[in-house]
């Protein structure tokens, strides 16, 4: 299972990396907004990262919120991308719940694996 859950991830990376550098047309639109397109984006990334590489989670932690850093730093040289520090809060927080929310998952499951009946 979990390496199901590493291909979700690092494809879920990729193509996050492609909304964000690659051109605005070809960008998925959802009716959320940007902040909300941003939140979800990176949510799921969060979670699924976290749920994919569960032995170290600050290790895991550190390379999604280094990740969302790099993306945004490398839309200074992306043609017609905008590099913001307001769209890098919104990613670090976003995936930083997404990475607790698997964390707590986690813990649930492996509780009740291991819980007296």
């Amino acid at each position: 299972m979990t390496i199901i859950f590493r291909l979700i991830a690092w494809g879920l990376a990729a193509a996050i990396a492609f909304a964000t550098l690659g051109p605005a047309g070809q960008r998925p639109h959802l009716s959320l907004g940007q902040n909300g397109e941003h939140a979800l984006a990176f949510v799921l990334l969060g979670l699924a990262f976290g749920l994919a590489h569960t032995r170290n989670r600050l290790h895991t932690a550190a390379f999604v919120i280094a990740f969302t850093g790099v993306i945004e730093i490398l839309q200074f040289w992306a043609p017609g991308r905008h590099a913001r520090l307001t769209d890098f809060v919104v990613d670090a927080l976003a995936a930083s719940l997404g990475l607790a929310a698997a964390a707590a998952l986690d813990w649930t499951i492996r509780r009740t694996r291991h819980s007296p009946s």
